[in-house]
Parts: C-alpha cells; structure tokens; sequence
C-alpha cells in the first residue's frame, strides 16, 4: 500500500506556487551574464547498457556517444554513467532528490507507461489543491518513474514532454539559491523565505532557478526527514554528500575552465579536484563543492551533440 508521503510531493509546480505565495519576494535578475550552462546528470549503475535502454524507452532522449562512450542525449544536455560493482545507494537523504520530465497529457502518459510495464515508486496522484484550486480538480498531476538503480525520476503536467527540471534539497533553500546566481550568475525565478506547509509537510523556504531549459528547484530538506523518515538512520542529521550515489553528481559546462576555477577559488567555493584531463585530453574537468555537499563537475565547452 502507498503510503502517506508518496501523497504529498510537490514538483516542477513550484515556480507557479511560488509566485503566488505570501510573503514572497521576487529575487532580482543578475546584471552578470550567465556564467556556466546545464551539462549533465553522472549516474552510477551496476549496468550503464540496461540503464540508457530503460531511459530512452520511457522518456523523450535518445542514444547517443559522448566522446565515443555510451550516453543519452536529453535535448540540450546529457545524461552519463558510470559502471559500478555494487547497487548505488538511493536514499533519498541527498541534496539531490529527483529529476524530470514534462507531459502534456498526465493520464494518457501515465497509463502508456503502465502497459509498458513501468515501475511507479508513486502512482498517479492529482495536486491540483496545491494552487490554491479546487482538490482532485484534475488541473495538475504527478507520477515518480522508479529506475532499475532505485533514482527517482518524475513526470508532471507540462506544456512539453522534454527533460525539464532538478529537484533538489537544502538546508537553506533560500541561500543555496543564490550561491547558484552568485557563482555562476544563474537568472533566480522565485525564492520564498517563509516557512510553509502543505499538508503537514515543509515545503518552504524554496527556491528556484532556471539554468538554460532546466528549472531547479530546492526545497528544505525538512521535507525529506519527514516525507522520508525510514531513509534517515538513528541519529542521522545531516545532508549526506552526493558523491557515490545513485545521481553521483550534476555537471555545469564553462567556457574556460582554468579561469572559471580560479575564480571560484577566490570567491572561497571548494575545490574538491583540480582541472585535469579525460578522454584521451579531449575534456577538462574539475570538480568543486556545491550547497548541501552537492559535487559539482565544470567541464570545459557546451552540451554539443
């Protein structure tokens, strides 16, 4: 049986929830330019074969190589894998808690993934009250895809069925917002400062920002501890690192790698790797600390196909 929190999740409808909530301040738009694009999602699975054949059949991406390995395209951006001996673990005790695509017609797209054998880890469920509308009015859905590697991939009422958003937790939503638009002058949508609830869970203080085509959204990790209170282990309080996970680590692309380092550096983020080579010398990458020990990788050049 479904339990209670699996009825509770608010996704990509943050934006429009946002907007309209009280006590709400619109965070005004960076004068900088943008200083870093959406790259990819590093998986971890035990096989990255069965993994891109399970994306590419459910959702709207393709196979496609990324320096000659094996990966999906979703779009603008990529999603890669790493192969793993051992289950990665899923727990939902991250900074990262999901990422999504959209889906003009809920029900339809819900009950073709059913006759496709889909695993849902939450099925169908209308949130359409979390607008402030009448409940169960069938003005907006949800449904959490669960992979083969236990991660949580959402699909929500949208205007589009293309990969979307980032859902992410936080100790502090509203600052991790603008360390995003601090350091790499991503245009912040909405960020709430007040403590908010929709039914009897936490939602906010949130915030969202949107990275090319990407939303990202962050919501106090409140949430999770009582959404997802079996994940946490006794006396566990803190946001676990990224790293080794089932979504090991998000990916943001610069136009120079070197300088953009040295400015981080300077700034004071953490740099957890130095610049370095892969692929036989053909991509620059290093990695740095994100809010809520989220890894971020900044590899030199854009998503290109």
């Amino acid at each position: 049986m479904m339990s209670i929190h699996s009825k509770l999740i608010l996704i990509v409808v943050l934006s429009v929830v946002a907007a309209a909530a009280p006590n709400l301040h619109q965070s005004p738009q960076p004068t900088a330019i943008q200083l870093a694009h959406f790259h990819h999602l590093h998986l971890n699975t035990t096989d990255p074969a069965a993994a891109i054949k399970f994306y590419t059949s459910k959702f709207d991406c393709e196979e496609s190589p990324f320096q000659n390995q094996p990966a999906v395209l979703t779009q603008q951006s990529w999603l890669l894998f790493k192969k793993v001996k051992n289950a990665p673990p899923w727990e939902l005790t991250s900074s990262i808690w999901h990422f999504g695509w959209g889906a003009e017609d809920m029900k339809a797209t819900y009950q073709k993934q059913t006759e496709m054998g889909t695993k849902f880890f939450t099925p169908l469920t209308d949130i359409s009250d979390i607008l402030g509308g009448t409940p169960d009015s069938g003005r907006f859905f949800y449904a959490y895809v669960e992979t083969p590697d236990h991660a949580l991939i959402e699909l929500n009422t949208s205007s589009n069925h293309r990969f979307g958003h980032l859902h992410l937790f936080s100790e502090d939503p509203v600052a991790a917002g603008e360390w995003y638009a601090k350091h790499f002058g991503i245009p912040v949508r909405n960020a709430s400062p007040a403590t908010r609830f929709y039914r009897d869970h936490q939602i906010g203080p949130s915030a969202s920002l949107m990275m090319d085509n990407v939303n990202i959204i962050i919501y106090p990790i409140q949430y999770s501890k009582k959404a997802y209170a079996t994940h946490w282990t006794k006396g566990q309080t803190a946001i676990v690192s990224t790293k080794g996970r089932v979504v090991d680590h998000v990916a943001f692309s610069v136009d120079n790698l070197a300088e953009s380092i040295a400015r981080l550096e300077k700034e004071g983020v953490k740099i957890s790797a130095p610049v370095s080579t892969m692929f036989g010398e053909k991509l620059k990458h290093a990695f740095i600390e994100g809010p809520d020990s989220i890894l971020i990788e900044l590899v030199e050049g854009q998503a290109a196909k």
